[in-house]
């Protein structure tokens, strides 16, 4: 698997579910495109249109208005450098389809919801695992 030091654990977390929605991709595909190599179906999001590697579905949604569809079969939503305005948003969409939530921030940006931390190489990953909304 191709990929950087820097997110050999990240990807070693990542990698333990089979279904994941990475939020707000943008041009850093680098993840993704590893997690799929290793047999993690993935599916990528974000509000504008980008290029994806082809072993990752690309769809475009906006994760503070979205298309729970997008996110139904995900055991996990992940999101890189996620904002903490997104948080809660994400952490909302990952609660009613069922999924784990987790994400890392830029710099010194503290989660806006409740987590578990993990020392990854690239930093700190942010977990909030989430039951269904109805449970």
């Amino acid at each position: 698997m191709a990929h950087s030091r820097r997110n050999s654990d990240l990807l070693e977390t990542l990698s333990e579910y089979d279904r994941v929605v990475e939020v707000g991709i943008g041009r850093r595909t680098d993840v993704a495109a590893a997690l799929a190599d290793c047999g993690v179906a993935v599916t990528a999001t974000d509000v504008h249109d980008f290029e994806s590697p082809s072993n990752v579905r690309f769809v475009r949604d906006d994760i503070v208005d979205p298309d729970l569809d997008r996110y139904a079969d995900a055991d996990a939503i992940y999101a890189l450098n996620l904002p903490p305005e997104l948080h809660r948003p994400t952490l909302e969409v990952a609660r009613e389809v069922g999924a784990d939530f987790l994400f890392t921030t830029l710099g010194g940006d503290q989660p806006a919801v409740p987590v578990e931390r993990r020392t990854v190489d690239a930093g700190t990953l942010y977990v909030a695992r989430s039951m269904r909304a109805d449970d």
